[in-house]
Order: C-alpha cells, then sequence, then structure tokens
C-alpha cells in the first residue's frame, strides 16, 4: 500500500476546452460548493449569491420543508434565480431521502434499507425504493438524493444499524441492492449519491462523526473485502456521486480522515475502486474536524484531498461563503493546483448539464 504522504493518483482531468472558461475566481470556486440555509424562506443573501452563478446548488433539511407546495415554490425560486445566472446548468438541489427514519420529504421509499433488505423480495423492495425516492424528488425539482447508504453494519444496534440505514451485514447483498436502488433512482433523472466512503459500517452505535473524531481500525483486507465491495458495484452501475466518510481509517492513512485524504480519495476512490463521477464531502461543520481550523481551512483540505462538491450543511449562508473566499483565495494564491480545480468544477457542471 501507498503511504498517505505520497502522491495520490491521477484523477480524471479536464477536457481540452474546458466547461469552467470564462468565469471569475467566485465563480469558479462557487461550483463547488453546497449551500443551506435555515427556516422555510431561502434569505436574499443567498439568491443573490446562484443569481451571481458563486453556487453549485443547495441542500435541504426538515426545517426547510413545510409540505410540497411550500418546497416546490422554493425550488422554484431558486432555480429562477439559476436561470438568470451566468451558469448554464441546474442547481444541484439535494436532500436526505434513504427511507424509513431518514426522510426529509413525505412519501416515498417508505421502507428503510433494512427493511428492504429483509423483505420477501429484496431485490424488488430496493428497486421499488429506488424509483419512488427518484419520483418524489423530481416532482418537487429536487435532482440530487443524498442516498443510498453502502455501509456493511458489523454487529447489529450499532451506529448504522440502529436507525436502520444498512441493507445487510452482507456486503454482496449491499452490493446488489445498492445496484438496484441507484439504477432505478438514476432512470428517474434523479443523481443517486452512494454513501459514507470506505464505510461506516465498523462504527459503534456512539461513533458520529457528526458529534466528534472516529477511527475505525479495520485491517486493510477487511476494508477490501467487505466495506468497499458495494462502492465497486456501485461505480459499475454509474452512480453519479460518491460521499466520502469523515472516519480516519488508520490502514489507508492514518493521519487524515477519509474526506481529507488524498490517499483515500485518490488513491483508494478513484484508483482503486475506478470512481471517475464527483466526490462529495460530508457535513463540513462536522465534530471530527474540530482539530482542522476554521470552515475555510477544512474547505482547502477537502479540495486539496481531492472532493469536488463542499458540503456546507450548517444552515447559514455564511458558512458556504466563507468556504468560497477560502478556495478563491488558495486557487489564486497557487496552494490548490489550477488544473486540478478546473477538473474538478468541470466534472461537476458535467454532471449538473446531465439532470434536470
Amino acid at each position: 500500500m501507498t503511504g498517505a504522504g505520497m502522491t495520490p493518483a491521477p484523477v480524471p482531468s479536464a477536457p481540452a476546452l474546458t466547461r469552467s472558461a470564462g468565469l471569475t475566481a467566485r465563480q469558479l470556486a462557487g461550483q463547488r460548493i453546497i449551500y443551506s440555509y435555515p427556516g422555510l424562506t431561502p434569505p436574499a443573501s443567498l439568491v443573490q449569491i446562484i443569481r451571481a452563478g458563486e453556487a453549485a446548488g443547495v441542500i435541504f433539511f426538515g426545517e426547510n420543508i413545510a409540505g410540497t407546495a411550500q418546497i416546490s415554490s422554493v425550488i422554484a425560486q431558486l432555480r429562477q434565480a439559476q436561470a438568470q445566472s451566468p451558469i448554464h446548468v441546474p442547481l444541484l438541489l439535494m436532500v436526505d431521502q434513504e427511507g424509513g427514519l431518514i426522510r426529509r420529504l413525505p412519501g416515498a421509499p417508505a421502507l428503510s434499507e433494512k427493511q428492504v433488505g429483509k423483505s420477501a423480495d429484496p431485490l424488488a423492495a430496493a428497486t421499488a425504493a429506488g424509483t419512488g425516492a427518484g419520483r418524489n424528488l423530481a416532482a418537487l425539482g429536487m435532482n440530487v438524493n443524498l442516498a443510498p447508504v453502502l455501509d456493511v453494519y458489523a454487529t447489529p444496534s450499532n451506529f448504522i444499524d440502529q436507525y436502520q440505514r444498512s441493507y445487510s451485514s452482507n456486503p454482496g447483498t449491499i452490493a446488489t441492492l445498492g445496484r438496484a436502488f441507484i439504477t432505478a433512482q438514476q432512470r428517474t433523472s434523479v443523481a443517486a449519491t452512494a454513501k459514507h466512503f470506505p464505510g461506516l459500517g465498523w462504527a459503534a452505535t456512539a461513533q458520529n462523526t457528526d458529534t466528534g473524531p472516529v477511527t475505525l481500525y479495520e485491517s486493510l483486507a477487511r476494508l477490501r473485502g467487505t466495506d468497499e465491495l458495494p462502492y465497486s458495484a456501485a461505480v459499475a452501475a454509474g452512480v453519479d456521486l460518491v460521499m466520502m466518510s469523515w472516519a480516519t481509517y488508520p490502514a489507508l492513512d492514518p493521519s487524515h480522515p477519509a474526506g481529507l485524504s488524498p490517499t483515500v480519495v485518490g488513491q483508494e476512490l478513484r484508483g482503486h475502486i475506478g470512481f471517475t463521477g464527483v466526490t462529495l464531502t460530508d457535513a463540513l461543520e462536522a465534530g471530527a474536524l474540530t482539530s482542522y481550523g476554521s470552515t475555510g481551512q477544512r474547505a482547502v483540505a477537502a479540495a486539496t484531498a481531492g472532493m469536488d462538491l463542499i458540503l456546507c450543511s450548517a444552515r447559514n449562508v455564511s458558512q458556504g461563503e466563507a468556504a468560497t473566499d477560502a478556495l478563491v483565495n488558495a486557487h489564486t494564491g497557487g496552494q490548490l493546483d489550477s488544473a486540478r480545480f478546473i477538473a474538478a468544477t468541470d466534472r461537476i457542471t458535467a454532471l449538473r448539464a446531465s439532470l434536470r
């Protein structure tokens, strides 16, 4: 295994005629930022950021949604602002609609992943869940679902299993059902997100990266033979996005959480698994990153590691602005490689262009 401090594997490069040509430094950086906001009404500042072409998208939480009519109206407003911007591709409008207990929207998928896995016909249930999730989001104008979870839970009632977020403790079962969900959902023109690479299935009940650092001492053989197996199936199915875990995996990189590790992002996900799509961080404000500085420092560290999209989900617009400021400064100042920066932006723009 190559060490954590060595050069990461190459990632897909920008095409000869970049999609990012002609963008200002702030627009270019903004194409990598997912914003969030508090309450039911997007602040005027967020609408203006979108209108200026300085945002990749928006994530919605339960506090943003009072009903289908209300959120549809919000999405129409944000889409109108995007249409007035110089960026002529749709916003990424995303939500966690995994199923069961983890749903921000009413409606499909009703079953949790665990319920799908235990159903009489799991493959049919996974396919129905993917179709239902996609149709539900598409009807409201959303185009990205932060699902499915592909974590292989190791013990009953652990961190992932306690909320029924895993199909099974069997990686082969998860690979089959995750692939079915992804394929069915993406047929509805809603992008799927496999998460949380390389896997949180080994995390104990209280090991939550949202609240603090988590280290998972799994062997490389266990990681590759069990936890990563469903991701290979997801990549083969053409999954559009992969969300990285904020846990640290010493077998891969003892010094950095996965989403801040060039080894895990570049060598393991891009190189070993062969993923060429869009990478997405987990919440930038997560407690697991307490020792990694400010919002801006975390954003730059993630971009340095090879992350494409930066998820600013603290429900305030200033978080996304701070991340954008930092990326602008790091890019224009030479801290972030220009070719890799543009390649990341182009991957995101290509995804956006493929969606409605």
